[in-house]
């Protein structure tokens, strides 16, 4: 579990098809890494991924099939160098982002960022060759003011449009040079996990849909034929 607060960026090398080494960027010394242990959970770039092997500069891991089909990490598609990194949450640490459990659910690309007095207006759309599976597994849970996780970030939905398939996010400066936002250019491919609690409402919505449906289908002569009365 993490909470989309990131702790440094780092650089994702591939050692074979699923395999990834993981370092610091520029080898920039850092307490990141002082507690890290094999078997640990790391985000980057919002996937969980396990710590198999430790490195002078960080780790070694592997991604499953599933992470390599719903994450960048598995396309050969145009994302920013740098990687945004953060250590799994702990028992009485501080949560000051959202749930993020490093589960993506699916890719989108980084339309444009618009600079205002304070901020940065951040647009992410769907991919035209991956709409259906952004439908199914993203936009779901896209809504203003609802919490979404890109690269594993934790970031407010300002706008929604689910006609066009993007959504705003409004970026504070802190955040945008802290993380590899401030490195993306159009086109560059990121990783999405919509809000935890809006997929465990969704789930109970539509057990509770469900069930409707099957006291609506039962009738005294269903009762009757089923040998129920």
């Amino acid at each position: 579990m993490f909470t989309g607060l990131i702790q440094g960026l780092g650089t994702i090398r591939p050692q074979g098809s699923d395999r990834f080494i993981i370092s610091l960027k520029d080898g920039k010394t850092t307490d990141i890494w002082t507690d890290l242990a094999l078997g640990d959970s790391v985000a980057i770039n919002g996937i969980c991924l396990t710590v198999e092997e430790i490195t002078s500069d960080g780790f070694i891991a592997t991604a499953s099939p599933e992470t390599l089909q719903r994450t960048t990490l598995g396309q050969q598609v145009q994302t920013t160098g740098y990687a945004n990194v953060e250590l799994s949450l702990r028992v009485g640490g501080k949560l000051g982002g959202h749930f993020v459990t490093g589960h993506v659910d699916g890719v989108g690309y980084f339309v444009e960022a618009i600079s205002t007095e304070k901020a940065w207006d951040m647009f992410f759309s769907a991919p035209p060759s991956l709409l259906e599976q952004w439908q199914e597994n993203i936009e779901r849970y896209l809504f203003p003011k609802g919490s979404v996780a890109v690269n594993g970030i934790s970031l407010t939905i300002a706008e929604y449009d689910p006609r066009e398939h993007w959504f705003k996010v409004a970026v504070i400066p802190h955040t945008y040079h802290q993380t590899n936002l401030s490195y993306l250019t159009i086109g560059d491919w990121v990783n999405i996990e919509g809000d935890i609690l809006g997929k465990h409402v969704a789930k109970l919505l539509g057990q509770s849909s469900n069930l409707y449906q099957a006291s609506q289908d039962v009738s005294l002569g269903f009762l009757s034929e089923h040998g129920y009365i």
